[in-house]
């Protein structure tokens, strides 16, 4: 197999690197790698509740997550424990590399969220974006970012999420 494939299907490890140190790794069961995008689930792997006024993420949350080696984007399907969608939640990234069983990701501080009946749809951290410093120490990947944000919104606001992940 491949460096960008999974070498063995079952598990792997997320790994989400932000300014250069890792924010948060965890556990997740890989559902697909076609060369291009990687699906895994995980459960919520945060400490406790997260509350953002418009959605709160907490324990028996799980997320089923499409990762693309070729997109500056991840997007994350969010369900509460029984099971009821509750949203997606998008990360702005680098393209994601899968080497062995580690999946590694590179926040670029812009994020969006589409709440699941669509009525919702929030672009956010842009003023972490902009203190970030990265249009001005890598303009390439600033516009990239800004790019799959704006490519992220675009579909959100068109019906969603659906047939990109399908």
């Amino acid at each position: 197999m491949s460096a960008n494939s999974a070498e063995a299907a079952g598990q792997v490890e997320v790994v989400l690197v932000k300014s250069g140190r890792t924010k948060i790794r965890y556990p997740a069961e890989l559902l697909q790698d076609d060369g291009t995008r990687v699906t895994v689930r995980a459960p919520w792997a945060g400490d406790g509740v997260r509350d953002f006024g418009f959605v709160r993420f907490e324990p028996g949350d799980v997320f089923t997550e499409y990762y693309w080696r070729d997109r500056w984007y991840a997007v994350k399907e969010v369900r509460d424990g029984r099971g009821a969608l509750k949203g997606w939640y998008c990360d702005i990234t680098r393209p994601a590399t899968l080497v062995g069983t580690e999946l590694v990701v590179e926040d670029l501080d812009l994020d969006l969220w589409r709440s699941a009946d669509g009525t919702a749809v929030f672009r956010l951290d842009e003023d972490e974006f902009a203190a970030s410093g990265l249009a001005v120490s890598d303009p390439r990947a600033a516009a990239a970012a800004e790019n799959a944000l704006d490519t992220l919104e675009r579909l959100a606001r068109e019906g969603g999420f659906e047939a990109l992940l399908a």
